[in-house]
Parts: C-alpha cells; sequence; structure tokens
C-alpha cells in the first residue's frame, strides 16, 4: 500500500527550489546595483580630479595668457615647461562605460576646460551631492555630469544654472 505522503514531498521540494531561485537573483539585481553604485562613486572621484587637473593648468599658466590645455595628455605632461610638471597622474577610464573615452567641454578660447561620461545610463545618486557638485543634483543621465573648471563659476552661480532648462546649458558638451 502506498502513502499519500510522497506527492508532498515532492511539491515541498518544488517549492524550496523556487525559493532558492528567487533569492539567487535577488542576491545577482543586489550585487549589479552594489557594482553600479561604486561606479558612480569612482565616477565622481575621477571626475574631480579631472577638475582639479583643468583648475591646476590654468591657473598654472601666467596671468593675461591663461588657457585650457588642447588635449589631455597636456594634464599628464604640461607642454609650456622644461621640467616635467603633472597635473594628473594618469588619463583615468570612464567607471561606467569601462571605456577611456570621455566627452570633452570645449573651452570659449580653445582647449578643453571639462569632461563628462558619455553613458546615458540613469543615475543612482540624484541628490546630496558635496557643495561643487549642486549642479549635478536631479540629473537624468551620466553624461549630465560635467566635470569643468571656469575661474568665474562657483557653487552658489552653479546653483543659477538649475533653474535654467537643459537645452540653454548645451553649450557646456
Amino acid at each position: 500500500m502506498r502513502t499519500t505522503n510522497q506527492g508532498f514531498t515532492y511539491i515541498g521540494l518544488l517549492i524550496f527550489i523556487a525559493i532558492l531561485g528567487m533569492t539567487a537573483a535577488a542576491t545577482v539585481s543586489l550585487g549589479a546595483l552594489a557594482q553600479r553604485r561604486h561606479a558612480e562613486e569612482e565616477l565622481l572621484v575621477i571626475g574631480m580630479s579631472f577638475r582639479h587637473a583643468f583648475m591646476s593648468y590654468y591657473n598654472a599658466t601666467p596671468v593675461g595668457q591663461r588657457r585650457y590645455p588642447s588635449r589631455l595628455e597636456d594634464l599628464l605632461k604640461d607642454p609650456r615647461y622644461p621640467n616635467v610638471k603633472r597635473h594628473l597622474r594618469q588619463l583615468y577610464a570612464d567607471p561606467i562605460t569601462g571605456k577611456a573615452e570621455w566627452g570633452m567641454v570645449e573651452a570659449p578660447g580653445g582647449g578643453i576646460m571639462g569632461i563628462y561620461s558619455l553613458s546615458h545610463a540613469q543615475p543612482i545618486k540624484i541628490g546630496f551631492f558635496p557643495a561643487e557638485l549642486t549642479l549635478f543634483e536631479e540629473k537624468t543621465q551620466y553624461s549630465d555630469w560635467v566635470f569643468a573648471y571656469s575661474p568665474g563659476l562657483t557653487p552658489t552661480t552653479a546653483n543659477l544654472f538649475k533653474t535654467l532648462p537643459s537645452e540653454n546649458l548645451s553649450g557646456w558638451k
């Protein structure tokens, strides 16, 4: 004579496997989110390194002749000096795209005054930025995060740009 407990064991095993599969999928999803969050923080650090390098390059030029680098490699070894003068240690890859390609912000008088990621993905972080990055609040894609140096642009004046429609800021790219 057969007992009916074998059918219940089989159904219980199927439910256990389904729960295990859902838990594994949630873990993978959380891992991907954590990895993207880390890449986003890395983009902020690298972007600020570039911004400080542009500022250093600009300020190292004699007054009255201020200019920006004509290419990113000039930040590694400033061609204006006979000795090695470095404003940046290395050309970093974009942590979001994984490529060593950046969007360039052209300076009004020529040269490059900033960079931005070429990724159009939506950022996780949309608020609570440091004072010098308040312009990034509520941006909808990483390519809107522009790391540029302009001597007249302070966090206070940068906040004025937040009130303008984004099409008026197209000159930044």
